[in-house]
């Protein structure tokens, strides 16, 4: 089906750039350059998409592209518009994004990156699909059909709810996204939940633990490497962006980055392309970005230890967990979620939790988040002495230096936990990121525990 794709840009120059790339790719394109004339050309073209120029240069606030893609959308809720937008106009696009828009494009666009976003969304639709027609219901459902990932995030706070909306919104998107937060707060949560509910939801996940990457080895990391470029490179190894190609890659602790290994990865974000360690020959990456840090990059930036370039790359669309402190209300659900996962690990099925030892949670400022939480509520699972979980049973130890209280049967909670990594490693079958993420750990924490305890897997 020839999908007809309107444009509505001020710039001539722009407007016929896109023209011709669209018409190349096999699209009838027009366009035109004022907000009046947007309604009448999309009733005259019947369009499948439009794209949609945020900012006119008789508004450059993008109070009248707002303005107009509500129009729009109230018109014609069916009908899928992509926004363009230039990287200062970020919130600009995070509104459009709540009004309904399906996508956003930054200029200066990828030719194949708009070629891309325009397919998924055309795609989205069977041959003879009324676009124009009044059928809200579509995109509700649509919606809905995404939940299902983000439905596995615990938790109802107001704080969370409002960053699961805005993660809901930019998933269906090719848009980079910035997860920051304290740590434990559950990032990568988020970000898996993104990529489940997104249009790579088929292809891999892959996630790196940036903190925990030696700064000589970024590169064979990021890259790949052929046999022989360096002394221990006995055989071809895949890289990060080949491991994630067509899929998503998740970059946790982007904070860490040395300013050497910011470059390399900026220039595979700009070029979208790469060349293994070793090897000459050019590949080209298709890899949607998701970033997280508990560091402030702005600060980073200012202070010159992160590029303001690689910031403007990765941090499309920025989304920030407020720490468990700030959202109380979701403790206890969370609790009886870890509480119940611990009963069957355990073999403790009539294990509960007491009414004071609730409240007491509730009162706790747990600065190390969600996976603190669950740490605290594993170990008690394991020590409680009775099935009734009281206050005492978690206080023991908590704040107790080196970690040297005992437990029941003489045991430290040391050697406890040496116990817990090897329980888990065993019925992960020693698979590192499933045992860390049920421990709440993260990878460069669990192997610092491995090797602490002198642990094999």
């Amino acid at each position: 089906m020839n999908h007809a794709i309107l444009i509505i840009d001020d710039d001539t120059m722009v407007a016929s750039s896109l023209e011709l790339l669209l018409k190349r790719s096999g699209y009838r394109a027009s366009s035109v350059h004022r907000p009046s004339d947007a309604l009448p050309a999309i009733a005259r073209v019947q369009p499948s998409l439009v794209l949609l120029d945020m900012n006119f240069s008789i508004d450059t606030s993008g109070k009248d592209g707002m303005g107009l893609l509500r129009q729009m959308l109230t018109k014609y809720p069916a009908l899928p518009v992509i926004q363009m937008t230039g990287w200062a106009t970020v919130q600009l696009a995070v509104e459009g994004m709540k009004a309904g828009a399906r996508d956003f494009i930054a200029k200066p666009w990828d030719n194949r990156e708009l070629l891309n976003a325009v397919g998924i969304q055309i795609d989205k639709y069977p041959a003879g699909h009324d676009f124009l027609g009044a059928d809200a219901g579509a995109g509700k459902a649509e919606t809905g059909a995404g939940d299902s990932p983000f439905g596995n995030i615990i938790g109802s706070s107001e704080g969370l709810t409002n960053v699961l909306e805005q993660a809901r919104r930019v998933a269906p998107t090719q848009a980079s996204v910035l997860i920051t937060g304290e740590s434990g707060t559950g990032k990568e949560l988020i970000a898996e939940a993104i990529h489940a509910a997104s249009q790579r939801a088929a292809r891999p996940f892959v996630a790196v633990n940036l903190g925990g990457v030696p700064p000589g080895l970024f590169e064979s990391e990021l890259f790949g490497h052929k046999a022989g470029a360096f002394t221990d490179a006995k055989t071809d190894r895949k890289g990060w962006f080949e491991l994630a190609e067509g899929g998503t890659l998740f970059l946790d602790e982007i904070g860490d980055l040395s300013p050497t290994a910011q470059v390399k990865l900026l220039r595979v974000l700009q070029e979208r392309q790469y060349v293994r360690l070793g090897d000459n020959k050019v590949r080209k990456t298709d890899v949607r970005i998701l970033s997280a840090t508990s560091r402030d990059l702005a600060s980073m930036v200012t202070a010159g230890t992160f590029r303001e370039d690689l910031l403007y790359r990765i941090n499309l669309i920025h989304l920030h967990l407020p720490p468990l402190r700030e959202r109380p209300a979701d403790i206890l659900p969370l609790a009886e979620h870890f509480l119940g996962g611990a009963k069957q690990r355990y073999e403790r099925p009539a294990l509960t939790l007491g009414r004071e030892a609730a409240r007491w949670l509730r009162q706790q400022p747990f600065p190390g988040n969600i996976r603190q939480l669950q740490n605290l509520i594993e170990r008690t699972a394991i020590l409680a002495p009775a099935s009734v979980i009281q206050v005492a049973d978690m206080d023991r130890g908590e704040n107790t230096p080196n970690n040297k209280t005992f437990a029941p049967g003489g045991i430290t909670l040391e050697e406890m936990e040496i116990q817990m990594i090897k329980i888990a490693l065993g019925r992960n079958g020693g698979e590192i990121a499933a045992t860390a993420r049920e421990l709440g750990l993260t990878r460069a924490a669990l192997y610092r525990r491995l090797e602490k305890y002198d642990i094999r897997h």
